[in-house]
């Protein structure tokens, strides 16, 4: 990802104010929202492979539409395109990795799996920060065309997957889909508050990665450069920790790393808001650090509560719901900074993570607490 240290600064250099670039935003999670359910369901029906090969090329599209298109209209466009391209990958890539290790009959080892995958992943964005950084010192746009032969390499690497044997859904009408649905609901309601609650924290991961480059640029007077190297170092730390993120999960019991994912990342917002001063990027670490434990952890929760022949479904809709609560928060935050400041959104957003966060756990400690259910698992 070359363009995440400065596409904030991008979308503000073409004369996009804060609420424009996270309308833009909300409206590139609407189109990952309309689709993400209904791709999840054909990665069920027709192989996770095609519909991730699908997803590869038309994010290589989405980013040469925007190394050639400036304005709002141009972005949109490209942003439409990366988010079906997105809403084919999501969900499906965890569900292929799932079954491929059930087949293997190493489904306990999927935490481990998942946090190496990630890690992978966000020490590849450590690199691609720094260079992202030096790049954009060329020029705003020069990330987003090196960024279109980056994504261009997921297009073979999609076409080199190999599927396991998995069990396929035996309906083929939408209609059928919603009534295994709700059948699998209705006798796991704790599944529906845990995708409730995993997207509340997705969100504030999500809103936090359009807020950081405002806050470092704005609040720490960094140049872009002195960005790239920062955003290098935090996608570091979420390396490291999503790489051991399967021995926390092991050592402590589920209720607690639950509670502190909570307060690691909510409690960031409002500290960040009060704090000006250097010390408070260490602030900052400790919530990417706890970004990093989130998402292989919370991952592994519904994977492990959802049913084999719909787990790209499941994992869709929890998907789905993340890109739905930030199309409805992150605007709204945008408007915040533009209207009062970059603080104010940042109180805003963390009353709102933190208050839904701790209602929706509570539940789900309730629930599990009167099934009889809850433990170190």
């Amino acid at each position: 990802m070359l363009t995440m240290p400065i596409i904030v600064l991008f979308y503000q250099n073409n004369g996009m104010n804060m609420k424009d670039v996270l309308l833009l935003q909300g409206i590139y999670s609407i189109a990952i929202v309309a689709l993400e359910i209904p791709s999840g369901y054909f990665a069920d029906l027709w192989g996770r492979k095609p519909t991730i090969v699908l997803g590869s090329i038309l994010g290589t599209l989405g980013f040469a539409i925007y190394s050639v298109t400036d304005g709002f209209w141009g972005f949109l466009i490209a942003e439409l395109t990366l988010g079906v391209g997105q809403s084919f990958i999501s969900g499906s890539d965890s569900a292929l990795l799932y079954d491929s290790l059930k087949a293997d009959h190493k489904s306990n080892e999927y935490v481990k799996m998942e946090g190496r995958i990630a890690s992978l992943g966000n020490f590849a964005e450590t690199g691609a920060a720094i260079i992202g950084g030096f790049l954009a010192e060329i020029s705003l746009r020069t990330p987003f065309i090196m960024q279109t032969l980056v994504a261009a390499i997921a297009i073979p690497a999609s076409l080199s997957l190999v599927e396991p044997p998995a069990n396929k859904p035996q309906f083929k009408a939408w209609k059928s889909l919603i009534g295994v649905l709700k059948e699998t609901f209705s006798k796991n309601k704790s599944l529906v508050v845990l995708i409730l609650y995993t997207a509340i924290i997705g969100t504030g991961t999500l809103t936090m990665a359009w807020l950081i480059q405002p806050f470092l640029n704005q609040i720490q007077g960094m140049e872009y450069s002195q960005m790239g190297i920062v955003l290098a170092l935090l996608n570091l730390v979420v390396g490291l920790v999503t790489l051991v993120s399967y021995k926390i999960e092991q050592r402590f019991e589920s209720k607690w790393v639950l509670l502190a994912i909570s307060l690691g990342i909510g409690l960031p917002y409002f500290l960040m808001g009060y704090f000006e001063a250097p010390l408070i990027l260490s602030v900052v670490f400790l919530f990417y650090a706890f970004r990093g434990l989130a998402t292989p952890v919370l991952k592994d929760y519904i994977n492990r509560s959802s049913p084999s022949e719909i787990r790209a479904t499941i994992m869709s809709i929890r998907n789905f719901a993340i890109r739905l609560i930030f199309a409805l928060i992150g605007p709204l935050l945008g408007w915040f900074t533009d209207v009062y400041s970059l603080q104010i959104a940042l109180y805003m957003g963390g009353f709102i993570i933190l208050i839904s966060s701790s209602i929706s756990l509570g539940i789900y400690f309730m629930m599990q607490k009167s099934n009889s259910s809850f433990s170190n698992t």
